[in-house]
């Protein structure tokens, strides 16, 4: 496979538009509801994590999305694979907006059990279309794994 850099900074870029989307929902120091108000467990993640994990995350989704994006030959595989992508990017913008634009854990754990169950689904059709596509987006699936309990716990805290 040939590299194809315009392609792949278009990849890139597509998924880090959805980050930036996602990210003017997210609090900003001192914010009242995030930080004064709103319960979190003792093991929650420091602040500085989340950054440079959703950066790492987004930059494996643009490169699986580029590699599953080169494999035209399997146009059918391709096109379910694709939608089940943007299902997930949506999902993940949606749950953003639901924590922390609408201020409500419950709406969000309603949104991130479909996430959950998207990226797996999205992980099951790009190793179908090129199985190293796949493997990148596992560590995406622990991310939300874990972002998937801890929401639910901060639910459980703020009921």
């Amino acid at each position: 496979m040939k590299l194809n850099i315009p392609k792949l900074a278009i990849c890139i870029g597509l998924c880090f538009v959805f980050a930036y989307a996602g990210s003017t929902f997210t609090p900003m120091p001192g914010s009242e509801w995030y930080y004064k108000i709103l319960q979190k467990p003792s093991w929650n993640p420091p602040d500085w994590l989340f950054p440079p994990a959703w950066t790492l995350l987004f930059l494996l989704m643009g490169i699986a999305l580029y590699l599953v994006d080169q494999k035209k030959s399997q146009t059918i595989k391709i096109k379910g694979a694709l939608i089940v992508f943007g299902v997930q990017l949506l999902l993940n913008l949606s749950w953003s907006a639901a924590f922390f634009g609408f201020h409500s854990p419950l709406i969000a754990l309603l949104v991130i059990v479909p996430l959950w169950v998207a990226i797996l689904v999205t992980i099951v059709t790009f190793k179908a279309v090129y199985p190293p596509a796949g493997y990148l987006l596992i560590p995406y699936l622990l991310w939300v794994s874990f972002a998937t309990y801890l929401n639910f716990t901060i639910w459980l805290l703020n009921r």
